[in-house]
């Protein structure tokens, strides 16, 4: 063990959440998790308590029990309650897709959706696509293409890629597709563009990130 591992106390990551929580919650007046605030209601005490929300997530087919603040999302759950840093916070808006996780088999943004709406749903983060040491077709197909540069967007992006495939294969039209009707849809370039839209790559590996979405789907 290095002398860096046995280092305890504050960490640089727990300073930084710990000031930027601080920040947010003096900006915003909104109370951090069982602070009393007031209300304008008619209870005599004139004040309510933000408890804690009891949830079992599955995630990675793994049961996790957690209890989290009700306005608390399934990426910062991820991040800062389980560990699972894969999933990564790029814009916090919706806008950007490095957070993009699945659940129930669908993709969604994970930095918009509250934990408390997916109790016992199964959520796969990039932790969970890989069998063991067996990357998942799409992670390989990533490292064979070379679909990533710096990889912040790439967990995002491969879970994207994952999940926009099933689509595909249930026949889901995009909004360059030819029919709206048209069971097998043919993924061109310019449909894989479009379904990836949602996931923005800063160093521009798009390319390489189509090429390898093309290889997984078979249409190479």
């Amino acid at each position: 063990m290095n002398e860096e591992s046995q280092k305890t106390g504050p960490t640089r990551r727990t300073v930084l959440e710990s000031g930027a929580a601080a920040g947010f919650f003096l900006a915003t007046g909104l109370p951090a998790t069982g602070q009393k605030i007031p209300t304008t209601g008619d209870d005599d005490a004139g004040i309510r308590v933000v408890d804690p929300v009891e949830l079992t997530l599955n995630i990675n087919l793994r049961n996790y029990s957690v209890g989290v603040d009700p306005r608390t999302t399934i990426l910062d759950v991820l991040r800062n309650h389980l560990g699972l840093t894969g999933s990564k916070k790029g814009c916090d808006h919706g806008q950007c897709g490095a957070c993009t996780v699945l659940v129930n088999g669908q993709r969604i943004n994970s930095c918009l959706t509250l934990a408390v709406m997916h109790d016992g749903d199964v959520i796969t983060t990039i932790e969970g696509l890989a069998k063991g040491t067996d990357l998942h077709p799409m992670q390989a197909a990533f490292i064979a293409h070379d679909g990533f540069q710096c990889g912040y967007c790439t967990p995002g992006q491969i879970c994207s890629a994952v999940g926009m495939l099933q689509e595909a294969a249930a026949g889901w039209p995009s909004h360059v597709s030819e029919t709206l009707s048209k069971p097998n849809v043919s993924l061109t370039d310019a449909e894989i563009r479009e379904r990836m839209s949602g996931n923005i790559c800063r160093c521009s590996a798009y390319p390489n990130i189509v090429a390898a979405i093309r290889d997984v789907a078979g249409e190479v």
